[in-house]
């Protein structure tokens, strides 16, 4: 069934030229300018869900423009697919287009690849989450075991296990898999860097206390991710390491699995018996955590307000 990841913008490229044939192997993209920023929501659709992006078949934009085939590096390790309308017009998807960043001006783009291969490719929800590593930020999803992520204070800690795990939205998840999805510089200081969604229950370390993503929202930087943008089904994950440790996801401080959740929730803890053998306990690290708006100190309940877009 179709999958869909929500995108936060688009931009149009302008004095678009191929070198070789459009849509031929070995091909790119030429881009001269950027123009129409559009930092509005649309929908990416993944139509055979496996986790790629399909040159004249995945969609966006309600399906009034295919995947072409060619992406566009980021300043931030990260591929941005660009979508056609057939008509000659071709945006680039990427996150707060008003305010980008991200790409030059005019370039070249990554050249024809009929199914993107590189998980780094742009989809924003669950699989586009950026952990910083010792080699630069990469989507949660192609962490292994053994794999370095970096702590806020510059440690290198190594993952354990990489959680998943499929929720369907046709009956509503559980409240702890509901999804919270904080806009980019929702938390001041421009963080987090790019939009950042997590389920309800997962906390960001938050002048020094652990904060459950369902206390933060304000309704409206930060809010409920609605089930109708997800499809069908979306997947989470979750980073073990030895230890409870803060890690940074899209550049936030955020915590990796604690087992306030049994292992046996996640699709692929007969992989993890199989490879440990048992299921150890967690000592939680000494910091208070604040699993419900109403316990939030009024200062930061503030500070959140005065972030809220304009």
């Amino acid at each position: 069934m179709p999958t869909n990841y929500e995108a936060q913008g688009n931009v149009l490229l302008s004095g678009v030229t191929f070198n070789g044939t459009e849509g031929a192997p070995g091909s790119s993209l030429n881009w001269g300018g950027l123009f129409s920023a559009d930092d509005t929501s649309g929908t990416i659709v993944d139509q055979d869900d496996d986790g790629r992006l399909d040159a004249g078949v995945d969609t966006f934009a309600s399906g009034g423009a295919t995947f072409t085939g060619y992406t566009i590096s980021g300043g931030d390790g990260v591929e941005y697919p660009v979508f056609t309308d057939g008509g000659g017009n071709y945006a680039l998807v990427i996150p707060d287009a008003t305010t980008q960043t991200l790409v030059a001006n005019s370039g070249t783009s990554n050249t024809f690849q009929s199914e993107t291969s590189d998980s780094n490719v742009y989809l924003c929800f669950g699989k586009g989450t950026l952990i910083s590593t010792p080699e630069g930020a990469r989507a949660v999803e192609t962490l292994s075991m053994g794999d370095p992520v970096l702590t806020p204070d510059g440690r290198s800690v190594p993952v354990k296990w990489v959680w998943t795990q499929e929720v369907s939205t046709r009956f509503g998840p559980a409240d702890r898999l509901q999804p919270v999805r904080l806009r980019a510089g929702a938390l001041g200081d421009g963080l987090p860097q790019r939009d950042l969604v997590l389920t309800a229950d997962h906390a960001l370390l938050i002048d020094g206390m652990l904060v459950n993503a369902s206390a933060l929202v304000n309704g409206d930087t930060i809010d409920w991710l609605p089930l109708s943008e997800l499809g069908e089904s979306f997947a989470v994950y979750h980073i073990e390491t030895e230890d409870h440790e803060i890690i940074l996801a899209e550049a936030t401080p955020s915590e990796t699995y604690i087992d306030h959740v049994g292992r046996r929730s996640f699709d692929n803890y007969a992989d993890y018996i199989a490879q440990f053998g048992e299921e150890p306990a967690l000592a939680e690290m000494p910091m208070p955590r604040v699993s419900s708006r109403r316990l939030l100190p009024p200062a930061l309940k503030a500070r959140l307000a005065g972030n809220r877009a304009a």
